[in-house]
């Protein structure tokens, strides 16, 4: 990144991480002190575009709203938010720079676009990998130009705004594959920030659970407190969704809670407590499948197929009762499971193709139309379930 001019210098580091949590960005961790100084002064000195780069759940708006709200010169005009990957692409042009009176069919009245609606403030481009490949030629050219032209016009409206971007993937992958255009990248991409992800920051937890909890205090009541087990239990999480599960997680708690102004392990709800070996089970699963994607070229519909055929396999070999105590212990109704044993070609002593044909045994065998009898689901075969009802 280039140099900043002069500038008046940001705040000590107190000052500088209380000012950001009255701003929404919680943080007690000396790593973070360098990034809330680099945010300090790109809204105090440049007026560049700025990408903001980090995982789903990292705070990424909550940044681009400080430099905002930080910016002298544009604080008091609009902050407009573009979501990039909930706008329909028909409709991602006219959302995005207007349109005239009559210029398609339903366009009724006039509309201004997000970045004339914007004008003097910032406009922050969320999500800006999903901007559909045909737009951003004409984005790239309200970066350079700072000009907009609505749908359905021929005149050219100047506008200045202040361009944040924000993405949860690599830009550069993108260009590469064709579907993100490189000039438009360096044109969004002056000014850099990258915000960690919830595991880079697990001295955090106690503060950010207190914040969040203080958030709710209206509706929940006041919390004052985080028991240290609590920060320690939830710092072994794997928290991928990062501030935004931990919201969740923590107004579950709060909602459950029926007394006292501690949050302690006994609010942990037991679901957040039991997800660490079914997640290392699916990383497992999920990086098996994706090396056989790689490696013999079978789809991602394929993958999912033998992923369930497996699953399936596996808990009717179990030992859990009857067809209807399994149906619910797989949080599925008995005509449910029926109708995955039939697609999947699924029954009882059902193996995995490749484990038949290492040992040979007889009783590997698929189910469905023209298989042996045992593996069918025919009349008086377990597997045809219920008589199907019109």
């Amino acid at each position: 990144m280039s140099a900043f001019p002069t500038s008046p210098p940001p705040p000590a580091a107190d000052e500088l991480v209380r000012i950001f949590e009255d701003l929404g960005f919680v943080t007690r961790s000396p790593r973070l002190v360098p990034l809330l100084q680099q945010i300090w002064r790109v809204a105090h000195v440049s007026d560049a575009a700025v990408l903001v780069e980090g995982e789903s759940g990292t705070g990424k708006m909550v940044v681009a709203e400080a430099i905002h709200r930080l910016d002298p010169k544009r604080s008091r005009h609009p902050f407009v938010t573009a979501p990039c990957a909930a706008i329909p692409g028909s409709v991602a042009e006219s959302e995005l720079f207007g349109h005239t009176r009559g210029a398609f069919s339903g366009a009724v009245d006039e509309r201004l676009g997000l970045f004339r609606s914007g004008d003097h403030g910032t406009v922050f481009l969320d999500d800006i990998s999903d901007l559909p490949l045909s737009l951003q030629p004409k984005l790239l050219d309200v970066l350079q130009r700072r000009i907009v032209r609505a749908v359905g016009s021929d005149r050219e409206c100047r506008v200045d705004v202040r361009t944040i971007a924000a993405t949860n993937v690599a830009l550069e992958t993108l260009v590469a594959k064709g579907t993100f255009r490189a000039d438009l990248l360096y044109r969004l991409d002056v000014i850099n920030l990258r915000i960690p992800p919830l595991r880079d920051r697990r001295d955090d937890l106690g503060v950010l659970v207190l914040a969040l909890a203080r958030r709710h205090a209206d509706l929940y009541g006041p919390i004052r407190e985080v028991a240290p087990a609590l920060a320690a239990r939830l710092a072994q999480a794997p928290l991928r969704g990062n501030v935004r599960e931990l919201e969740h997680l923590v107004e579950r708690m709060l909602f459950a809670k029926s007394s006292g102004d501690t949050l302690g392990l006994e609010d942990l709800p037991p679901p957040a407590e039991d997800t660490g070996d079914l997640d290392r089970a699916c990383e497992a699963a999920v990086d098996g499948a994706w090396a056989a994607i790689c490696q013999d070229g079978i789809g991602f519909d394929e993958a999912l197929r033998r992923f369930e055929q497996r699953l399936l396999g596996r808990a009717l070999g179990s030992a859990v009762g009857t067809r209807r105590e399994l149906a619910a212990r797989l949080g599925l109704s008995e005509r449910c499971l029926y109708k995955k044993m039939r697609a999947l070609r699924v029954a009882a002593g059902w193996v995995p193709p490749e484990d038949a044909d290492r040992s040979g045994s007889a009783a590997a065998r698929d189910v469905g139309p023209g298989a042996a009898r045992p593996g069918r689901a025919g009349a008086g075969d377990p597997a045809a379930g219920p008589p199907e009802r019109d």
